[in-house]
């Protein structure tokens, strides 16, 4: 099995350092869970579970997405959200590093983790894991992310299936995350001892919240990027 590797790595000048080795299968884009990380009772289906989930407990009896964040949760557990940490994080291509406050490093970490976990609801967003990028801004998730979704619809099309530039089906598919995020934010709060996961996660649903109302308004500040294209096409 081919590995892709990501390290994030958690510098707290008064307690301590936390580091994540994740390894994610290059094939399925899913992350592979250590054997020894823990399953507490909060990661079950049936807490909080998300009304639109496809699964039954009969099924599967832990939350995917809950199952991704139980280490993180557990180990941020006396960091608050504006303790001062310095991150690292280090992939094939590239090595990242900032000062932020911890629930915006911790935020990269937990949206990594939720792309990857295996939850159809977040599987969309696997080619944007797959090419990681650590604090990203919300302009450049906008890039990112309707860009991959654009892609997607190529693909779709060379399958045979109707390939559209319409941008109804990436605004589903934030509206979908919203649920998740909303419900795996009500598991947070039973299983953490401060804020610093919860509000991590906070964070992302702020965007996944506006995006499907700003998504086509938003675009058009990227528009001028691509006036070569217009003018190509004899546009104006």
């Amino acid at each position: 099995m081919k590995l892709l590797s990501i390290l994030y790595n958690f510098s707290m000048a008064e307690k301590g350092n936390e580091r994540f080795a994740l390894s994610i299968d290059a094939e399925t884009l899913e992350w592979i869970r250590p054997p020894d990380s823990p399953t507490p009772a909060w990661t079950r289906l049936g807490v909080h579970i998300c009304p639109h989930c496809p699964y039954t407990e009969k099924e599967m009896n832990r939350c995917p997405v809950a199952v991704s964040l139980a280490d993180v949760t557990e180990r941020f557990g006396s960091i608050l959200s504006y303790d001062t940490v310095e991150l690292e994080v280090v992939t094939a291509e590239r090595v990242v590093k900032q000062t932020a406050t911890a629930q915006r490093c911790v935020s990269s970490l937990i949206g990594l983790l939720m792309a990857t976990s295996g939850c159809p609801h977040t599987a969309f967003f696997k080619p944007m894991a797959r090419f990681h990028l650590p604090f990203a801004s919300e302009k450049e998730t906008l890039y990112r992310a309707t860009s991959m979704y654009l892609l997607s619809r190529y693909f779709v099309g060379l399958k045979g299936g109707v390939s559209s530039v319409e941008l109804d089906g990436l605004t589903k598919i934030y509206d979908n995350l919203q649920t998740v995020n909303r419900f795996i934010a009500n598991r947070l709060r039973v299983a953490s001892r401060t804020d610093s996961a919860l509000n991590a996660l906070v964070i992302l649903d702020l965007y996944a919240e506006s995006a499907p109302y700003a998504i086509e308004d938003a675009l058009e500040s990227l528009a001028p990027l691509f006036d070569p294209y217009i003018k190509a096409a004899g546009l104006s």
